[in-house]
């Protein structure tokens, strides 16, 4: 599937900012499965300098320094990007859960067993998620069966959740957004010993003809993707929408969770309050 996309966040300062340096991982991660066909980054003001640079997860990210006062500041991500997302392997092959995180002690998903700062192994998560891991369940299976319980109790409701909102709180209150979600699936799993990413991205804006609306369209969006185990790698799965991923999603880049892959972050001298307001648009290409 090929999309046209459109990511435009600004920022209204009540006063001038003398001096801001952002941090912006906005452009998409090229992959086997995602073809960028082209990818353009614009702010407004134009910064002093640009400097793109990999980070440590292999994400892009570009830098902008401003040094001239200004009143607001507005970046867009214009892009084109192809995405074709494997099958996943049938849930009854994978290995069971206890091999795959006795194998992930070493090796590329080690890290995303840990904990970190926005998706520790959470006990309430842990206890939530170890429902779907009855002894020996292919691990698949039980990531099917939890992504799906997530969709099932969690309601989606927009403001009653902030950044830095505890997985504990999340996992009591049943509600938050896809960013939320995405940590209690990862707590939860942590928790279980099973190594897993966080993905920033994008969800298509209007669903294919004849399916729901999906929830978490029209912005930012992230989702998961855990590990299989040796020889099966990585598979993607959307807890917001009960989807795995396959050609509706186009992948910006990944971490630990959402503070290493946030679409922009940064530091400025001056500004006094301001308010930050964002649209994004992930159109089909037809044809």
């Amino acid at each position: 599937m090929r999309y046209r996309l459109r990511h435009r966040t600004k920022y209204r300062y009540a006063e001038p900012v003398d001096l801001a340096s952002h941090l912006l991982h906005l452009t998409p991660r090229a992959l086997p499965h995602q073809q960028v066909i082209a990818a353009r980054i614009v702010a407004e003001p134009e910064p002093a300098r640009t400097v793109a640079r990999t980070d440590h997860f292999g994400n892009a990210v570009t830098w902008m320094f401003l040094d001239q006062p200004h009143p607001r500041f507005a970046v867009t991500l214009q892009a084109e990007v192809s995405v074709a997302f494997p099958a996943p392997p049938p849930a009854a092959q994978t290995l069971p859960w206890e091999a795959v995180a006795a194998a992930s002690l070493t090796g590329e998903a080690a890290e995303f067993a840990f904990d970190s700062a926005l998706a520790p192994a959470e006990p309430s998560a842990g206890a939530y998620a170890a429902a779907s891991f009855p002894a020996d369940r292919p691990v698949l299976a039980g990531l099917l069966d939890l992504m799906a319980r997530i969709r099932r109790d969690f309601a989606f409701r927009p403001g009653t959740t902030a950044i830095a909102t505890p997985v504990a709180r999340i996992v009591a209150q049943r509600s938050g957004v896809c960013q939320d979600f995405t940590h209690v699936m990862i707590a939860g799993l942590r928790a279980l010993g099973l190594p897993t990413r966080y993905v920033s991205g994008y969800l298509r804006t209007r669903p294919p003809p004849g399916q729901a609306a999906r929830r978490g369209a029209d912005q930012s969006h992230a989702w998961i993707s855990a590990w299989l185990g040796p020889g099966q790698g990585w598979v993607d799965l959307d807890p917001t929408n009960d989807l795995v991923v396959r050609e509706e999603h186009v992948v910006l880049g990944w971490g630990r969770d959402f503070a290493d892959v946030s679409p922009a972050r940064g530091v400025i001298l001056g500004g006094g309050a301001h308010d930050v307001t964002a649209a994004v648009d992930l159109e089909a290409v037809e044809g």
